[in-house]
């Protein structure tokens, strides 16, 4: 929320309860008995009449919905109320509502959960907290206790669970003895809208969720969050994807379709569930068939303030001796020396340069400030010679202008600090040796590169980084080879990070050839049906992951995110959205314009790529959903097929700004024929994967206070 606090260096989730694992879907229907007097939101989209052509899918639609369900809920609560929020739950609301707004209905005060330090100000005290988190209930029962022991008066609470109430919520809820005072509502919460295209459910923990903890609440959450745009907007016809996350998510679509079906809630739905004339596929990937590009440092501005700052909601904080203090402040003082800086769409100029190859910004920067300071200049001549009119014409174009200075001022002090981030020796190294890695080089002769990077004291995170991207190219790595850098690891950051190295292995990221878990690269010519692990050096032929003549300033293909290195997640969705432009590239006709593919490439699934995506780990799958021939035929009539379809791409297990500057690329191209909207589970990065492992604490002895000696 602008202005409100930001999540910052979130610790992992604990794992899951085990009532809330495996099935996960079933727990909402056990609570219905029991939440029958939560009142319904009379804003939530009803299933359109099954002979109405359906309107375009739109981020604004969610965005809308989610509001008008938080209001909703919020104006159901008499009076003034003190709002708590869950730390992680921040930053994702401020993307669909303000603070102003919230005040407006009613809330005097906001606090944290986390920092434990509700007061007992206002009679109503809501709580805004994750349901899936069990350590959340713990909390809120705490907080509950703490203001009925301390206060004189009564209270009234109220617990909003994000997005649905669990057993294991109301267990401990009951444990705590505070469930009879409190009254429980659902806010479904699923989809946060980034940008216009981008769709995420802000799940921070969903990494370390899936790949670590095995904890499947991430994918039924993107699924129930997928049904309700087939609700809304009718069945997608084909679900493509690859992984087997990806794949649970799409049988757990076609349950929930199923479910549906059954007529479970007693409404006549049959009729309502048709495939969408207005969306054409929702192609789903899961992040584990390629953990590589993630690893690889992002080369895009957009990536570059992620790796340096870290972009949390649309929103980085930043040190105002880089930006600036913003303008409405004072005396900047030593605790108000970071900066909240908005990076959306909102700033025209961060729009232009946000999928930019970094070495192309500093010139668009220049060209700005150059029409900038033509403006200023003209601005000085014309008040001495222009009439009137014309000189009022343009001050009314003055704000428009200085909100232009103001945003070309912060870019340009961002840029400055990532160019002397990436002049350093220390990021030419990591980045040289992540690049031979990438390109195919042999390993081994990387070795003296990470070795003199370790000495040279690089940052764990991004040490841990170039062994992942080793071990993942490579397929494990020999044995010898695999203590030697496990010793220069404990060596070098602490002994602690034996659990930091076991956690990698457990997320198959670091491994030895002589683990179980790597012994299972498919080599060339007798992959299996479904790959157990992604070999690369086949499909860096296969996909062209590395295009040699690639242009930053005028991008011919998406290789130019990493300067080179084409993201093999965005190769898989080229499979099947520009089947035509991978094939010239990958049978050597030569890189054409990325555009010119035949209308409905997608229909055909994976065809022309069966062999390339066998080799890629996880399950492949292509299903057609279909509805009644009748129904089908008459909405086709009433839509007609003259507009854009809107093509879904999902990544469970997390996004990375660069594969959305790929799938921007993409659409580009394909904006004629198609709208492209990415959703993810949470935007990912290399240093987040690395976060999910790296143990925290210390094997360093406490210092304790000595007893006096007498």
């Amino acid at each position: 929320m602008p202005g409100a606090h930001r999540p910052a260096g979130q610790g992992a989730l604990q794992p899951h309860f085990a009532v809330s694992r495996g099935q996960p879907r079933n727990l909402p229907l056990q609570q219905r008995s029991r939440a029958a007097s939560t009142p319904q939101s009379p804003h939530e989209l009803p299933l359109l009449p099954a002979m109405a052509p359906r309107a375009q899918f739109s981020t604004e639609q969610v965005r809308g919905k989610a509001r008008k369900d938080l209001l909703y809920l919020l104006e159901g609560v008499r009076g003034k109320k003190n709002l708590v929020f869950d730390r992680s739950l921040v930053g994702p609301i401020g993307t669909i509502v303000k603070v102003a707004t919230l005040q407006e209905y009613g809330v005097d005060k906001f606090f944290i959960l986390e920092n434990n330090n509700v007061d007992a100000s206002q009679r109503n005290v809501v709580f805004v907290a994750r349901g899936e988190c069990g350590r959340h209930a713990e909390a809120i029962a705490a907080q509950i206790k703490r203001i009925q022991r301390e206060s004189q008066t009564t209270h009234d609470f109220h617990i909003f669970w994000v997005p649905r109430r669990t057993l294991v919520s109301d267990q401990l809820l009951e444990e705590a003895g505070v469930l009879g005072d409190v009254n429980i509502s659902e806010l479904p919460l699923l989809f946060f809208p980034l940008e216009d295209d981008v769709l995420s459910l802000e799940l921070e923990d969903s990494f370390r969720d899936l790949y670590l903890s095995k904890d499947v609440t991430p994918n039924f959450l993107m699924a129930k969050a997928l049904m309700e745009v087939q609700q809304n907007h009718g069945l997608f016809p084909r679900i493509i994807g690859k992984g087997d996350n990806a794949k649970r998510v799409a049988d757990l679509l076609v349950r929930m379709r199923q479910e549906r079906l059954a007529g479970e809630d007693g409404s006549d739905v049959k009729t309502a569930l048709t495939p969408s004339t207005t969306n054409e596929s929702v192609i789903i990937i899961d992040r584990e068939v390629d953990f590589v590009t993630p690893l690889l440092t992002q080369l895009t501005y957009e990536g570059l303030i992620d790796e340096i700052f870290e972009i949390q909601n649309n929103q980085a904080k930043v040190d105002t001796t880089i930006v600036g203090a913003p303008a409405q402040s004072s005396v900047a003082t030593s605790q108000s020396r970071k900066r909240t800086v908005q990076l959306d769409s909102s700033d025209k100029l961060y729009e232009q340069l946000r999928n930019a190859n970094f070495a192309i910004v500093g010139g668009l920067l220049n060209k700005v400030a150059r029409r900038l300071q033509k403006v200023q200049s003209d601005y000085e001549s014309k008040h001495k010679t222009k009439t009137i009119a014309e000189l009022k014409e343009f001050v009314s174009q003055l704000p428009g202008y200085q909100q232009e200075h103001q945003s070309a001022r912060i870019h340009t002090g961002l840029a400055e600090e990532i160019i002397k981030h990436t002049r350093t020796d220390l990021f030419k190294g990591l980045l040289e040796v992540q690049q031979n890695l990438a390109a195919g080089a042999d390993p081994s002769s990387q070795f003296d590169g990470i070795e003199e990077l370790v000495a040279r004291d690089a940052p764990l995170r991004e040490t841990l980084r170039l062994l992942c991207i080793y071990s993942c190219i490579s397929g494990g790595i020999k044995p010898k080879d695999f203590e030697l850098f496990k010793r220069l690891i404990l060596q070098a950051y602490g002994y602690q990070h034996l659990l930091t190295l076991n956690n990698l292995e457990k997320l198959q990221l670091f491994l030895s050839r002589s683990s179980p878990l790597a012994g299972m690269i498919p080599m060339t010519g007798n992959a299996g049906a479904d790959g157990n692990k992604t070999n690369y050096t086949y499909l860096r032929k296969q996909l062209r992951l590395i295009v040699d003549e690639v242009q930053e300033d005028d991008p011919n293909d998406i290789a130019y995110v990493y300067s080179g290195y084409a993201p093999l997640s965005i190769r898989l969705v080229q499979c099947i959205l520009q089947k035509q432009y991978l094939l010239s590239i990958t049978k050597g006709n030569g890189a054409t314009s990325a555009g010119g593919v035949a209308p409905g490439a997608g229909t055909q699934g994976w065809h022309g790529f069966d062999e390339a995506v066998k080799h890629v780990r996880g399950q492949t799958f292509y299903d057609l959903q279909k509805g009644e021939d009748k129904a089908v035929k008459a909405r086709a009539l009433l839509s007609g097929s003259g507009h854009r379809q809107t093509v879904f791409v999902v990544f469970v297990g997390g996004v990375t700004f660069t594969e959305i500057a790929a799938l921007r690329f993409i659409a580009k191209k394909e904006e004629d024929q198609r709208n492209i909207v990415i959703c993810a589970t949470s935007i990912i990065s290399g240093n987040r994967m690395m976060d999910a492992a790296i143990e925290k604490e210390a094997f360093a002895r406490k210092e304790t206070a000595m007893p006096n000696s007498p």
